[in-house]
């Protein structure tokens, strides 16, 4: 299979000169990495990475993101928050569904309602736990009330997962048709209006998705403008391409990648083991293998620049270098394991980048008597691999992907703390429940962090206007194409 794809990919590089080469000025093709794209009512489940950037662009919220991960208007032309953080009212601009029926503040309450019901499967429905009651005040005012202040709700609102989606139907910016095409594809068009004199600019788009390798032979071959969705397990892909300069484009995002156990009552079921296997992991030696500049080693659950939050102490083994503690590493592991050493089976995705993560799992483990195997679909496992980009800057988001309802090992003293800082009013206390938390589950070793999340896009010279962003979500309005060369 890998001879395959390097063949393509070479097919590629000698049918299309690495030269600069004529471009045309028309239509962006965007082509995200994973199945074709389908428009998916978030309450069904997770979204795919190309059901989310459809949604996004033809299901807007009530606030979306821009090409930076700003927020900008939505369905909402403006809105407001109390002083006590406990209101937010959002006016709504006057606009239609595309049958021609009016959007009305009653209809959008309740479908948001929806999203976070208690038989909604949306991915988001923990994250705006806090909602009292959401509202229509008026036929265009929207008040969504709030138990306790949540400095982050427009950030979560401006997520796919809340984007305002009826019978399949959303209300721009784009307007969604069916192509035909390979991979799904689907054309979305909006028209901007350029002033009351001015013709308005149609801005259009080709959204289409691919397996990462197929994606990346059409972005050499000049036949895709923008590839999106890349992650850390497709990313060695990359190098056997010669790609234009200033070509990838690495998102800043924030979140989890690390190891989960998978089960209770296995190996990996105790604190001491999970520490050790940790305190094992040369994770420098991953971030120069999978080279994706300014990524650094991570070794507690939060991370840097939350809300609230002071940066996380990093332990003190972590400064010191590995050849150093190999010999008490070692030890610990004879004490814990005895002469009959485990197999740790880890479920992995597929691709070359979780192929060397799997190998520099096999070398550190192994360095301590421990054999590594990648889990067989189905099969029992000890470790799960998370790779989750944050949907806001709240460290509750980080806390809770540890609650007891969600991840089969947890500690309950921590799921308290959780519920706690829910409940509080008083954003101190609050961040205070939820640090101490936080730092019952690095104790308990609940996560083995190893990096930040890779996200990262393929974007030609031709196009302008694309940013990365710490959400690592991407609209697809204000989209240039460029005449000329790359």
């Amino acid at each position: 299979m890998r001879r395959l794809i390097a063949a393509l990919l070479i097919l590629a590089l000698a049918l299309v000169p690495a030269a600069c080469r004529d471009q045309p000025q028309g239509v962006i093709k965007a082509v995200v990495i994973g199945d074709a794209p389908k428009l998916r009512d978030p309450t069904r489940g997770p979204l795919a990475p190309a059901d989310a950037v459809l949604l996004q662009n033809v299901a807007q919220g009530l606030v979306r993101f821009d090409a930076s991960g700003n927020i900008v208007p939505g369905l909402a032309e403006r809105w407001n928050v109390s002083d006590d953080g406990l209101s937010y009212i959002f006016r709504l601009q006057s606009m239609q569904w595309p049958d021609g029926k009016k959007i009305t503040a009653d209809q959008v309450a309740k479908l948001l309602k929806r999203q976070i019901a208690p038989r909604s499967r949306n991915p988001l429905k923990d994250t705006l736990g806090a909602v009292d009651d959401i509202v229509a005040m008026t036929d265009r005012v929207i008040e969504i009330r709030l138990l306790a202040p949540r400095p982050n709700l427009l950030s979560v609102l401006a997520q796919p997962e809340f984007a305002v989606l009826r019978d399949r139907y959303g209300s721009g910016p784009f307007k969604a048709t069916l192509t035909g095409g390979p991979g799904g594809e689907v054309r979305l068009m909006r028209d901007v209006s350029q002033g009351d004199e001015e013709k308005p600019i149609r801005e259009e788009v080709l959204l289409s998705g691919a397996p990462p390798a197929d994606a990346i032979v059409a972005f050499v071959a000049n036949k895709t403008d923008l590839v999106l969705g890349g992650k850390f397990a497709d990313l060695p892909l990359l190098l056997r391409v010669k790609l234009p300069r200033g070509a990838l484009r690495f998102d800043p995002a924030s979140g989890l990648f690390g190891l989960i156990p998978a089960r209770t009552g296995g190996g990996t079921d105790d604190a001491d083991v999970r520490k050790l296997l940790s305190e094992a992991l040369d994770r420098a030696n991953f971030i120069a293998a999978i080279g994706v500049p300014g990524l650094g080693a991570r070794a507690t659950l939060l991370e840097p620049g939350l809300d609230g939050m002071a940066a996380p102490v990093t332990p003190t083994w972590l400064g010191t270098p590995l050849g150093d503690r190999l010999a008490d590493l070692k030890a610990r592991s004879d004490r814990l394991f005895g002469k009959d050493k485990p197999v740790i089976r880890i479920v992995l995705p597929d691709g070359p980048g979780a192929d060397l993560l799997l190998q520099e799992l096999a070398r550190d483990w192994g360095a301590i008597g421990l054999n590594v195997e990648r889990a067989a679909p189905g099969a029992p496992a000890d470790f799960l691999l998370i790779d989750e980009v944050a949907p806001s800057t709240s460290p509750a988001w980080f806390v809770r992907r540890f609650h007891c309802g969600i991840v089969p090992v947890c500690d309950a003293q921590a799921d308290e703390l959780m519920d706690a800082a829910r409940q509080t009013p008083i954003s101190q206390q609050r961040y205070a429940l939820l640090a101490q938390a936080a730092a019952r589950i690095d104790d308990a070793q609940l996560f083995i962090p190893i990096t930040a999340p890779i996200r990262w896009s393929l974007i030609s010279g031709r196009v302008q206007g694309f940013a990365g962003n710490r959400y690592a979500r991407h609209t697809l309005t204000d989209l240039q194409q460029q005449p000329g060369r790359d």
